[in-house]
């Protein structure tokens, strides 16, 4: 059968680099072209997959083979089919940057397997395919270009614009943002679902130009007051994909396959579970579906993926930011780590000396920032009050990485109880907590326990225990009330810890934990006495630098006593 091959080119008025997100996800491109969605099969060797739809009424399946791509000039892919009227498919786009913008190249090869083949292939592609993707490709443009689109209207729930309107009033009366809140609202009413599926504030916030921190805590009433729900998507070390979702902790399993890797992992809170969010079932249903399974955008970190036969070499030119990045092949093999300095263009050689075709990937080690980690959520304060009675499986003790752990006691507490008698001292001490919360809270930290007269509070960063340590020290010491003024003992340290459900809320254990709490005994109510962990941090290291010293002490640590550590008294 003749092979038809068609290529249309266009100018666009934005960069490659900007056009990129849009042109590259080929899940919203064949979702907004008219392709009908997926049905998935199974992962056959190399990464292809089987897929399945229907057109027309015709049941057509093909085997995908993994697509290649160079951000942000060119992607392709190649589909070999086994039903319907089409034997074999291959699509390659390229941009290629311009003064003025972008010159879109986009090219089919088709081969018809039967007669239907060669009349349904000149009408499907030939003529009508040129018109819509045009279409998709003029309007990714003018979004790029931040021109105003027209507004679609989402299908809501049956009641669901009057809930919608009753929980915005809840919001603003809680305080949230007026401008913000309007913003979510718009959102709900009017974004796709493809955009509402999986919502993420951190994301959305750099979008709006707004503080993440403010969005997310809108987020996280607005799953209170019903507006929203949320997920915890269990990602794949390898493809940083969603391989499963739980709508609360207790049903996050530990224990995860994914199927595109073909590798087992164990979930840990840093990068494996990522908090996100999508409308309440009341408010707006919302239905997944799957246009497109493996283009470049399902995983960005990977800035080059490239299929090579036996023996094969190639040279890969990426633009590269600044940052390191990992070569490896689809079977987790390692070739090398790849350090960038700011205005290098590396070029990358890579060779298949095996005997088997192999799938390279390039990929930037760090994770994306706008992805909400379970450890950071989970240690913020407005996270636990809200959502108290989110905890893990009994007894499945999960990693939540490095979290920076704070404890505090009253310095001669026991007499304070003495001098005054036991109501008025206890009386005071829970005023003292509500300023140990209000300073841990004011940093982003969360209080995860109150023992007697003393806290465990954890941060995200070493900078924000050490100002909230600081913070609640000069509060206390000041008497605000008129009352008598504490001195405040705090210890600080940083490193992994593990989190468990203890008495049905979460907690975290481990070795960072029990040093943290030692160091605390150490201090003097006018001073912090921390770990090297934290004064090595750059920012702590800044903060020393100018409004705080710091001087070494020694002592030994009940527990520790066969390890050395460098402690500090910070003040």
């Amino acid at each position: 059968m003749t092979e038809f091959h068609y290529c249309w080119e266009w100018r666009l008025r934005s960069s490659p680099e900007r056009l990129w997100p849009l042109v590259a996800d080929t899940n919203r491109f064949n979702r907004d072209v008219g392709v009908p969605d997926l049905e998935l099969g199974e992962v056959r060797r190399g990464g292809r997959r089987l897929l399945r739809l229907r057109k027309l009424g015709i049941p057509i399946e093909w085997e995908e083979e993994p697509f290649e791509w160079i951000e942000p000039h060119r992607f392709s892919v190649v589909r070999r089919y086994s039903k319907g009227p089409v034997a074999e498919m291959r699509v390659a786009v390229e941009l290629i940057g311009e003064s003025a913008g972008t010159f879109l190249r986009y090219e089919v090869w088709a081969k018809p397997r039967n007669a239907l083949g060669r009349v349904a292939i000149p009408l499907e592609i030939g003529r009508s395919s040129r018109a819509r993707f045009e279409r998709a490709f003029r309007r990714y443009d003018r979004q790029v270009q931040e021109e105003p689109l027209p507004r679609e209207k989402a299908r809501l729930a049956s009641g669901g614009g009057r809930r919608l309107s009753a929980a915005r009033e809840v919001l603003r009366e809680q305080g949230q943002p007026d401008e913000l809140v309007g913003r979510l609202a718009s959102v709900l009413e009017h974004a796709d679902d493809l955009t509402v599926t999986r919502l993420r504030p951190y994301a959305l916030a750099d979008t709006w130009g707004a503080t993440r921190r403010d969005v997310l805590e809108l987020f996280l009433h607005a799953t209170r007051a019903g507006l929203l729900e949320f997920r915890w998507d269990l990602l794949c070390p390898m493809c940083r994909g969603p391989q499963q979702s739980a709508e609360t902790l207790r049903d996050v399993d530990p224990h995860v396959h994914c199927e595109s890797c073909a590798i087992d992992f164990r979930v840990e809170f840093e990068h494996s579970v990522e908090l996100t969010f999508r409308p309440a079932r009341a408010i707006r249903e919302v239905e997944a579906r799957e246009f497109c399974v493996g283009g470049p955008q399902v995983t960005p970190h990977i800035v080059a993926q490239q299929l090579l036969a036996p023996g094969e070499e190639r040279t890969l030119d990426p633009e590269l930011s600044p940052g390191t990045y990992r070569l490896r092949t689809r079977d987790g093999g390692e070739v090398r780590q790849l350090a960038v300095a700011v205005g290098e263009r590396p070029t990358v050689p890579i060779v298949n000396d095996s005997e088997d075709e192999q799938l390279f990937v390039l990929e930037r080690t760090a994770w994306s920032d706008q992805a909400l980690g379970a450890a950071e959520v989970t240690a913020l304060q407005v996270f636990r009050d809200l959502f108290a009675n989110e905890a893990l499986r009994p007894d499945e003790p999960i990693s939540v990485g490095t979290l920076t752990v704070l404890f505090t006691d009253l310095r001669d507490s026991t007499r304070f109880y003495l001098e005054i008698g036991d109501a008025p001292a206890f009386g005071s001490v829970m005023d003292h907590l509500d300023v140990l919360r209000a300073a841990v809270t004011a940093e982003g930290g969360a209080v995860v326990k109150a023992m007697g007269d003393a806290i465990m509070a954890v941060f995200p960063r070493p900078l924000a225990a050490v100002q909230a340590g600081r913070r609640a020290q000069r509060d206390l010491a000041a008497s605000p009330n008129g009352g008598r003024p504490f001195w405040l003992k705090v210890g600080i340290h940083a490193g992994p810890c593990i989190a468990v459900t203890q008495n049905e809320r979460l907690d975290y254990f481990g070795s960072t934990v029990n040093l943290a709490a030692r160091l605390v005994d150490l201090s003097s109510g006018a001073d912090l006495i921390v770990s090297s962990a934290i004064t090595s941090d750059p920012e702590v290291a800044d903060l020393l630098g100018t409004e705080l010293s710091a001087a070494p002490i020694e002592a030994t640590l009940k527990g520790f006593e066969d390890e050395r550590f460098e402690i500090w008294s910070v003040g």
